[in-house]
């Protein structure tokens, strides 16, 4: 049964991002110094001193509207994935282009599949148009591709896939993606976000730059939130066929990115070092976790992602609380389907130990 489109948005859920910090000091009368947020896989460098410069000389023109068109950082990202400029759709994060993509292909009468788990914005994207979710049963808490492709019904226009996938951490492998890629019909849109793909180590990183120019039907999402570290500034972007980027732009809102962060982004781009640093911190907090959580008992999917997701022995809620109470914030996703679990973000070595220990006093309390 279709749903009923005039309850599509009362029977919405509101997002519910990582609890911020100045929340969490108000609520204890903590000193936010004495706070470590674990919670919205942000990058605990911070980001790149460069971005931060190059930001200044854009403050002299605050008055002015930003460049609509994103000309400067779309030729940045053209150099940078190797695809011409109008492959390109410039968002106010990478879930904006999942609205966009939501606007021009969903509608009452059409239905998108994404799995169980899944980023929780494909569902909102598609219910908010008044479409039909198929949500399709996770396999090992991730995506069941071949489960997701039988699936496909007669209105079905979008497949949404995250990979790797958010909060799970977890991964499908280039070849497997490639082969669902191959066989799903050409008039379903593909949406592949890969929001934690600088991430990846090298040996699993996909050449979903040259499938787009292959996949006609093929959308990849990414992010500067993540490892490029300017969440606050909402900057992402899709990479599509020219013909899909027009009809993107087409809805997309006027001036929906800002100049601060096509400068900042821009930048961020040249700033290998960063990256680096960033990578092999995210690398060394997966082992120390893996190892806290391996040496407790914990069981926690393996990470792909800046995060690991852990099942807790008993009630992950009052668990979060108890964190909480010790000024650490961690993730609930129960929202996701996963009540048990915590999902923890990967910190510099102190807020990852505040953290161990402050899970160590959660459990024996």
């Amino acid at each position: 049964m279709r749903p009923n489109p005039i309850h599509c948005i009362t029977d919405l859920a509101p997002y519910q991002p990582g609890k911020p910090i100045g929340e969490l000091a108000r609520e204890l009368s903590m000193d936010v110094s004495n706070i470590v947020k674990l919670a919205s896989n942000e990058n605990p460098l911070g980001c790149s001193q460069d971005a931060l410069e190059a930001m200044k000389f854009e403050w002299s023109d605050i008055a002015r509207y930003p460049d609509g068109g994103g000309y400067r950082l779309k030729e940045a990202l053209s150099n940078y994935l190797g695809v011409p400029p109008d492959y390109i759709t410039l968002g106010n994060g990478s879930n904006d282009v999942l609205e966009m993509v939501a606007t021009v292909y969903l509608n009452h009468e059409r239905s998108s599949i994404y799995s169980e788990h899944c980023f929780i914005v494909n569902k909102l994207a598609t219910k908010s148009r008044g479409a039909r979710g198929i949500e399709v049963p996770a396999m090992n808490f991730g995506h069941d591709l071949e489960k997701m492709l039988s699936s496909i019904e007669s209105d079905t226009r979008v497949v949404f896939i995250s990979n790797p996938n958010n909060p799970t951490g977890t991964f499908l492998s280039p070849s497997d993606v490639l082969a669902f890629l191959e066989r799903v019909s050409g008039n379903v849109i593909v949406v592949l976000d890969e929001a934690y793909y600088e991430y990846l180590s090298p040996d699993l990183q996909s050449e979903s730059m040259n499938w787009v120019k292959r996949f006609p039907n093929l959308i990849v999402t990414r992010t500067f939130s993540k490892i490029f570290g300017l969440a606050a500034l909402r900057v992402g972007y899709g990479v599509a066929s020219p013909e899909i980027t027009e009809l993107l732009n087409r809805v997309r809102q006027p001036f929906n990115v800002n100049s601060l962060a096509m400068r900042a982004a821009e930048v961020s781009l040249e700033d290998e070092n960063f990256v680096s640093r960033s990578i092999n911190i995210n690398r060394q907090g997966i082992i120390q976790l893996s190892r806290a959580f391996e040496s407790r008992g914990l069981a926690f999917i393996r990470p792909h992602g800046n995060f690991i997701t852990v099942e807790m022995p008993y009630d992950a809620g009052s668990i979060f609380q108890s964190l909480l109470n010790h000024g650490v914030i961690v993730r609930p996703i129960s929202g996701y389907g996963l009540p048990n679990h915590l999902r923890v973000s990967i910190g510099l070595e102190q807020e990852n130990n505040r953290f161990i220990e402050a899970l160590d006093d959660s459990l024996s309390g």
